[in-house]
This record gives C-alpha cells, structure tokens and sequence, in this order.
C-alpha cells in the first residue's frame, strides 16, 4: 500500500542581516533543515548603521500545513 503525503504548500521566508558569518550560517542552517534558495540574495547599505545588509528568500515544500498568522515559518 502506497503512503499519501496530503495536500503540498510551498512556505516563504526572507532572511535578512548583516554581511557576516552570521548570516551565511543562518542561512546554511536553514538550506540543512530542508529549506531552497530562491532567487538571488540582494544587498543594500544601511547609511546609518555603516554595514551591508544581506536579504535571501527561501522556500520549503510542507504536506498538510494550515496557515496562520501566529505561525512560527522557523520552526516548519
């Protein structure tokens, strides 16, 4: 007997911080824990700050999820 996942969702998340190490694990944490990149990362300059900002979209395929707005995208 075949097993059926439900119905698929794809969930979106935008990662941003500072041009650092920091972020590049963030977002490697997030590439292990089975989310994709999408797109291309952008960069602006925060004048005030004096520091790069860093900002990448991700997605991740989830079965049977339900939206809502108190949902925790980090934890899917």
């Amino acid at each position: 007997m075949s097993a059926t996942l439900g119905k698929r969702s794809t969930v979106y998340r935008y990662l941003t911080g500072p041009d650092d190490v920091e972020f590049c694990k963030r977002v490697t944490e997030a590439l292990s824990l089975g989310w994709s990149l999408y797109g291309s990362p952008t960069l602006t300059f925060d004048a005030t700050k004096g520091k790069v900002i860093c900002g990448q979209a991700i997605t991740k395929d989830v079965y049977d999820f339900k939206y809502t707005p108190d949902v925790k995208l980090s934890e899917l």
